[in-house]
């Protein structure tokens, strides 16, 4: 009788036990489930915020476009506005072959503009004077952001006049006399292509450069004020478009 006692109040220990830790699994999972909706409404608000910001920056692009406008005015009244800036851009000068530079002499104007939206991508272009090597006085590159999260580009594709033409960084023959590079010419970023998330990171980074860099504040790279460690490269890296 005594044995059977103490196994019962053994077996009654072990049922308090296992009650103290269905409580606290209990209080775990609701305090799981509170700290859910805490960030479910965080991120709801994150969501709020972003489109503020993003109207708030759609708005000023806006206010900026005319002095952009103007400030294209000014530049083209200087030489080699944008082939000086170019070269002295740290990482957009390791882009240009020697034939290039010779090309870049005759670009007149770059526009960053957004599409639609700041959500809906953007479009870079560059607007040349007459030339003897393509017949294109614009060229542009459009970057759009599609819902499901990839992104198209499209590009100008370049008429080249004959002899000019450029194909993956080596000149055309042109009578009788070769012209030919080593090196990827700047101009087959041009190359039409439509990426969805395996989008070429070296094209996608030369277009975040000149979007985010040079674009905004170009006079400083023209005055050769840049600060060049904040943009070393690897030398695998080095800019070449495949």
């Amino acid at each position: 009788m005594g044995a059977d006692k103490g196994k019962k109040q053994k077996v009654g220990g072990a049922e308090e036990e296992n009650n103290g830790t269905e409580q606290i699994d209990g209080e775990l999972v609701l305090s799981i489930e509170k700290l859910q909706e805490l960030q479910d409404e965080l991120e709801k608000i994150n969501e709020e915020a972003s489109e503020k910001v993003l109207e708030v920056e759609q708005k000023y692009n806006e206010i900026r476009k005319p002095v952009y406008d103007k400030r294209n005015d000014v530049i083209q009244s200087i030489p080699d506005f944008w082939l000086t800036a170019f070269m002295s851009h740290p990482a957009l000068s390791e882009l240009l072959t020697e034939e290039d530079q010779k090309i870049f002499k005759y670009l007149c104007k770059l526009e960053v503009e957004d599409c639609k939206d700041v959500k809906s991508g953007y479009s870079i272009t560059f607007l040349f004077n007459p030339n003897p090597y393509f017949e294109d006085a614009k060229l542009t590159k459009t970057y759009t952001f599609l819902e499901e999260g990839t992104t198209k580009v499209t590009s100008t594709a370049i008429i080249w006049k004959e002899g000019m033409g450029i194909p993956n960084g080596v000149a055309e023959e042109k009578k009788g006399n070769k012209r030919s590079h080593a090196e990827e010419s700047f101009f087959t970023w041009f190359n039409d292509s439509k990426h969805s998330g395996d989008l070429d990171e070296i094209q996608d980074e030369v277009a975040e450069i000149i979007k985010d860099d040079l674009w905004p504040n170009p006079l400083t790279y023209f005055n050769n004020e840049a600060d060049e460690e904040e943009f070393e490269m690897d030398d695998d890296e080095v800019r070449r478009f495949p």
